[in-house]
């Protein structure tokens, strides 16, 4: 499935609509260059779980739990890991198969790690449609 947005609100919008419809024990991964979206989306994806926290991008941190939507929404940001070892460390495996939901943003950090049937997102920038066109692609 393809979806275009061509503001910021869209990318927010599609994320809030696919966080409305996420179930228990789903694994998001949500891949795009630095810029494309990846944050926006993931704050719309938290109030489409109902969560009221703000919801920032866990780059120095790799992980935020949020507990106050309607499932519990763990939001990795796996940027700075050089390979999934430090995951191990802070238990990651447990969150992956919770009954919450997992959304991962820079997957390819970790490859190998991520279980199999993760639901998988690509965001991708075109600057020949405008700068804020973006494709997001659901695998």
């Amino acid at each position: 499935m393809e979806y275009i947005t061509n503001s910021v609100e869209e990318t927010f919008a599609l994320g809030e609509k696919m966080g409305q419809e996420a179930g228990r024990g789903e694994v998001i991964t949500l891949s795009g260059d630095l810029g494309a979206g990846k944050t926006a989306f993931a704050q719309g994806f938290a109030k489409g779980l109902e969560i009221r926290e703000d919801i920032t991008s866990p780059t120095f941190t790799i992980m935020c739990v949020y507990e106050t939507g309607r499932l519990p929404f763990y939001h990795f940001d796996v940027y700075r890991l050089a390979d999934g070892s430090e995951l191990e460390a802070i238990g990651a495996e447990e969150y992956f198969y919770s009954d919450g939901v997992c959304l991962i943003e820079w997957p390819e950090n970790i490859e190998g790690y991520v279980p199999e049937n993760a639901k998988k997102i690509r965001i991708e920038k075109n600057p020949a449609c405008g700068s804020d066109y973006r494709k997001i692609i659901v695998e």
